[in-house]
């Protein structure tokens, strides 16, 4: 499962186009776009610039257009869905397919596509053709992370998968043992102790467990979280001092197994929301609750501390999983935890009503204060219920203030990552994979990250199409 935010948790709910202008206006206009409908004959992710590929490619010395800044040199990776059967129950539900490429002195050296070697992928794919999920069983399709100098791919429930990035080889990791539950697609590193803290949530007990993982990459704590009820929790956040969990009303029902993977978590709000904030390494015993109005957050930008507060940045929505998929985009919402008294407080506001999700931030900043985020803009196009991303926008925190790049209808972008070329918070370039509609040929744009509206000052051509896929990380050079 990708965990998505996008138009609809899992469907469509025939929205118009939602765009953002620079000066934080929505914009119904803001591309001039109207995007091609899928085939109505098969499902929207099986086909256009979300259809998987079925060749791992490897290709050198790839065509540049544009000035490629020399200061990267690294490996830029993204995880995504890619069934190796050539069908899926959901977008949510492909293979997991690792697609790299390395930047070196101003040149582009290497990109490589391939399968993450899970038993699912061996067997076929398809998510129960290898057993039930858990431990080495998952389909890795979510994310990649670089930890401790290593690589990892990361999926929704089960093992890490650490990545051979020369080769993009891959073979399950529980951390010499330490790891006995999951591991979430989103571990939040920490910039100043090096740590990577981490979460994993269970269809069966126990429901969730945080984690701590050293700077050399071992597990050196793992500890439950008493929840109660088995939930869909994708994402969450940490301070230097906290961390973060939200435990909302998407609920695991396993008499619903049968309808398929994805029915079987259903919107239930009347069994209520809180937001959880408990220690910065434990122990998870320490955890305090506050109730929160339902909604359903996948994925949060950052948080920090100021005072007594915990400031928490999140791509909120109103609802996910409902039976008529009628969910909308979300919204960036700040949540404000007080933390003094002996009850929680919470107040919450509206950061800015661009409908958007995906964020990337300048990691060097993960738990503290930051400035900017970086999301993809998030439409529903309506017909099919397919999701388009039309562009990255970034997003000043303090002012409210918006930079869209909106390269046009025939332009699918995806997620953008940052990738630091200074010291200051920003100085660096966003990186996306961006397939034309038109041709089906795929690029690496770069797009310097103050100045989106400018749009790429390089594109790499790529050799295959890459698919719209999920997460992804730039790996520097240490």
């Amino acid at each position: 499962m990708a965990g998505l935010g996008l138009a609809a948790g899992l469907g469509g709910s025939g929205l118009s186009l939602l765009t953002g202008c620079s000066d934080g206006k929505v914009s119904g206009s803001a591309t001039g776009a109207t995007f091609p409908p899928p085939d109505p004959s098969s499902p929207w992710w099986m086909q256009g610039v979300f259809a998987p590929v079925k060749q791992e490619v490897v290709a050198h010395d790839l065509p540049i257009r544009g000035a490629l800044p020399p200061e990267l040199s690294g490996w830029f990776m993204r995880n995504g869905s890619n069934p190796t059967n050539g069908d899926s129950e959901h977008w949510f539900l492909g293979d997991g397919m690792v697609h790299a490429v390395r930047l070196e002195n101003g040149r582009a050296t290497t990109y490589q596509n391939r399968w993450v070697d899970t038993p699912i992928h061996r067997a076929g794919g398809g998510l129960m053709s290898a057993g039930p999920p858990g431990g080495p069983v998952g389909q890795s399709n979510v994310s990649v992370v670089a930890h401790g100098g290593r690589f990892y791919s990361l999926g929704e429930i089960g093992w890490p998968y650490l990545i051979d990035p020369e080769t993009l080889s891959t073979r399950p990791t529980d951390f010499d043992g330490a790891l006995t539950t999951y591991f979430t697609a989103h571990p939040r590193p920490d910039p100043i102790t090096g740590e990577l803290h981490a979460f994993g949530y269970g269809l069966v007990a126990p429901y969730l467990t945080y984690h701590v993982v050293s700077p050399t990459g071992a597990l050196t704590y793992s500890s439950e979280i008493d929840l109660g009820r088995p939930i869909m929790m994708h994402d969450f956040a940490i301070t230097d001092r906290d961390a973060i969990f939200w435990d909302l009303p998407v609920v695991f029902d396993m008499s619903a197994v049968s309808q398929g993977a994805l029915k079987a978590f259903k919107w239930r709000p009347e069994t209520g929301a809180r937001i959880g904030v408990m220690p910065l390494g434990g122990p998870t015993s320490a955890i305090r609750w506050v109730e929160v109005d339902p909604c359903f957050v996948y994925h949060c930008s950052n948080a920090h501390r100021e005072g007594d507060e915990v400031v928490v940045d999140v791509c909120r929505l109103p609802s996910a999983m409902t039976d008529t998929y009628d969910d909308r985009p979300s919204r960036i919402e700040r949540w404000r935890i007080n933390t003094a008294g002996p009850e929680l407080t919470l107040s919450a506001e509206t950061l800015s009503d661009m409908r958007m999700d995906l964020p990337s931030i300048d990691r060097r900043w993960s738990g503290r204060q930051n400035r900017f985020g970086w999301f993809a803009n998030a439409v529903d196009d309506g017909p099919g219920g397919a999701v388009q991303l039309p562009g990255i926008t970034r997003l000043d925190t303090t002012t409210g203030e918006t930079d869209s790049w909106l390269p046009g209808a025939w332009l699918a972008a995806g997620e953008g990552v940052f990738a630091p070329a200074g010291t200051g918070e920003g100085e660096g370039y966003i990186v996306a994979f961006v397939t034309d509609r038109r041709t089906m040929a795929s690029s690496l744009a770069i797009l310097d990250a103050m100045d989106m509206r400018a749009g790429p000052v390089a594109w790499i051509d790529l050799p295959q199409r890459v698919p719209v896929g999920f997460h992804g990380a730039w790996m520097a050079d240490a």
